[in-house]
């Protein structure tokens, strides 16, 4: 495709020169690409200037204010958002472009997500399609401004795009238990903050329900062994929030 389509394209970063290349590339037909990055200690600022001049060097202190920022940074009133380990798919690319050409009625559209851990693509438990809000109009939207699983906000109409976006979340497993290590320190971190009281018999329903839903309600036994792991996993984000939580509790009570 010759000509560049006029929709900016943002993509936040943090040490992502393994993964940038492949993100960006698949949206060379955006007429703007812009990168704002995290103090990244890696090449992946310079990754970046290869396919935009639009590179931001700005430091992160909670993931929703960050964003916020990156989206009213861009040029274009439509913008569509992404992380450096997802794809833009040719049959995405043309449903995009096609329906905003139309200009549609909708302020936003969620688009779904094809999953993988390595080379598996997590099709059941709740993975797939799991559509997100990641193309709107800049003015009708904005995230909580929170450090973890920061909520989506958009005015008016929010229609949905059928083509995947590729995700490649985790490299592997070793990724995967790695990442669960970093939400679950955020997730306890932030109920700490909020002061929120969190009690034990809760969060053991709250483990057992995680993984009844995700392995059996949400079928992803069909994924087999993969499938037991992410039900695991989700089971598990539960229990060591909740011990990250009480350390943390712990701690405050040391130093008084």
């Amino acid at each position: 495709m010759k000509e560049r389509f006029p929709l900016s394209v943002v993509v936040l970063t943090r040490n992502e020169e393994a993964r940038l290349a492949d993100c960006l590339e698949s949206v060379s037909w955006a007429d703007e690409i812009m990168v704002v990055d995290d103090e990244s200690s890696d090449a992946t600022v310079a990754i970046a200037k290869r396919y935009t001049d639009r590179v931001i060097v700005r430091k992160m202190d909670i993931e929703g204010r960050q964003r916020n920022w990156a989206y009213a940074q861009a040029k274009n009133t439509w913008v569509l958002t992404l992380d450096a380990d997802e794809r833009v798919t040719p049959e995405s690319r043309d449903e995009i472009i096609e329906v905003l050409k139309n200009n549609p009625k909708e302020n936003g559209f969620t688009i779904p997500k094809r999953t993988y851990i390595g080379s598996h693509w997590i099709r059941y438990g709740g993975w797939y399609p799991a559509s997100k809000l990641i193309l709107f109009r800049k003015d009708k939207f904005r995230y909580e401004e929170v450090a973890v699983h920061p909520r989506a906000f958009m005015e008016g109409a929010c229609g949905h795009l059928t083509c995947d976006i590729l995700h490649y979340s985790y490299r592997d497993l070793e990724d995967f238990w790695h990442k669960l290590n970093i939400q679950t320190t955020r997730e306890a971190k932030k109920w700490y903050n909020q002061g929120k009281p969190m009690r034990l018999g809760r969060f053991l329903w709250r483990t057992v329900d995680r993984f009844l839903r995700t392995f059996v309600r949400k079928k992803g036994y069909k994924d087999g062994l993969i499938g037991f792991v992410v039900a695991f996993n989700a089971a598990l984000y539960q229990f060591l929030s909740y011990l990250k939580y009480q350390e943390l509790l712990l701690s405050k009570k040391e130093k008084a």
